[in-house]
């Protein structure tokens, strides 16, 4: 694996190699402690939990995390009695792990083994406390001197602990990082960008005069008669002005491509998107290059112009519903009655009929049951040959 690592100049925390590979601490807990340890004094008056709230970490996470490092001995946390009979909670948080009596006596603020009150201490406190809530009170502890070195040539005395945190480098410097400064091509292409920003900006009290092009009279005239505010102007504006990043030689300046935006925007009116009008300007370019990004445009934008959209027909609005047809009287048997007929034919109402159609269908079946049975085919085939035989001789 290859490292490529850029130190920072301001803004950084120390952090020990000891608390960033610890097998047994997830990397919300490291988080978090780094987060607490780079906090200023001011900001440190929290409770751990609002610290965690600050970091997006969800209730589970947190819990988690803080059940990780009370273990390992980067938090401890005690509860006390006030007055007014309210409890608070006391929370110590340490960039290197610390053992209760030593926690027990940085809150008390007094240096422990090696380790001293850095950040808050004591006077950190939330204020949201009450008979049967808890307040945080949270204060960081640094690793210390053991002892101090004599003043015997070669020093002697015992190894010191690591300071973590709390403290800034003495040689810091606070000035740009120009070790990769940038090269003259980046340069000159960041000052061309800053320039083409500004030019496309309106000035304020510049009108748009339009820059005649040669051999384009009337299409010119229709175009700059159109609204220069409209949104198709607007629209086809923008796709003028970047046509330079696809075909380098299509640079237009901004005054040319207001001249040219009336004819590009009658494009959009036609139904072109801005898409298929970039696409159009940039394809087929001459193989000797363009010599005149304006004229060519302009040229292309009026040879290439399509057809204007078919009118669309107005819809023929749907015909009235038929009226209902009058009332007339039923010709079935039974009292005389009315009906209104769903069909013009129609002469009997619907309880008449539908008795008509079953007396038709019980004679039809009465007919049909008293029909003798059809003979057997080799019966029917035998009398239909005898009456061939007997019939008249007509080849006499």
């Amino acid at each position: 694996m290859l490292s490529h690592v850029i130190p920072p100049v301001r803004g950084y925390t120390k952090c020990s190699n000891s608390l960033v590979r610890h097998p047994r601490l997830c990397s919300d807990a490291k988080i978090l402690v780094l987060y607490v340890q780079g906090l200023p004094a001011c900001d440190r008056d929290k409770a751990l939990s609002e610290h965690a709230r600050s970091l997006l970490m969800t209730g589970r996470a947190y819990q988690r995390a803080k059940a990780q490092l009370l273990v390992h001995g980067y938090v401890h946390e005690r509860r006390e009695r006030i007055a007014g009979g309210r409890w608070r909670t006391v929370q110590v948080m340490s960039n290197e792990p610390l053992t209760a009596d030593q926690a027990a006596r940085l809150y008390a603020g007094a240096p422990a083994d090696g380790y001293a009150v850095v950040g808050a201490g004591r006077v950190g406190r939330t204020h949201q406390v009450g008979r049967a809530g808890h307040a945080g009170h949270m204060g960081l502890a640094a690793s210390d001197a053991w002892s101090a070195p004599s003043a015997r040539f070669p020093t002697v005395g015992e190894p010191t602990g690591r300071s973590v945190g709390g403290q800034l480098p003495a040689d810091e410097d606070l000035g740009e990082d120009t070790s990769h400064p940038p090269t003259e091509a980046g340069a000159a292409e960041e000052a061309e960008g800053e320039g083409d920003a500004a030019a496309s900006e309106p000035v304020p009290g510049m009108a748009s005069v339009p820059v005649p092009v040669p051999g384009l009279g009337a299409a010119q005239d229709s175009a700059a008669a159109a609204p220069s505010g409209s949104a198709e102007v607007l629209a086809a504006e923008r796709v003028l002005l970047s046509l330079r990043h696809e075909r380098r030689e299509l640079l237009l300046g901004v005054r040319e491509a207001r001249t040219l935006a009336g004819l590009a925007a009658e494009w959009l009116r036609r139904g072109v998107s801005p898409g298929d009008l970039r696409a159009a300007l940039t394809r087929g370019l001459p193989k000797d290059g363009v010599r005149s990004a304006l004229g060519f445009l302009a040229h292309r934008l009026v040879e290439k112009l399509p057809a204007p959209p078919a009118e669309q027909p107005e819809p023929v609005p749907p015909s009235p519903p038929p009226s209902p047809l009058a009332l007339i009287a039923c010709a079935g048997p039974g009292e005389e009655h009315m009906f209104r007929p769903n069909v013009p034919w129609a002469t009997t109402c619907g309880p008449c009929h539908r008795e008509e159609q079953r007396a038709y269908w019980e004679d039809m079946r009465a007919r049909t049951e008293a029909a003798p049975e059809p003979l057997p085919w080799r019966e029917r085939f035998a009398a239909e040959g005898a009456e061939v035989g007997t019939g008249p001789d007509v080849g006499g």
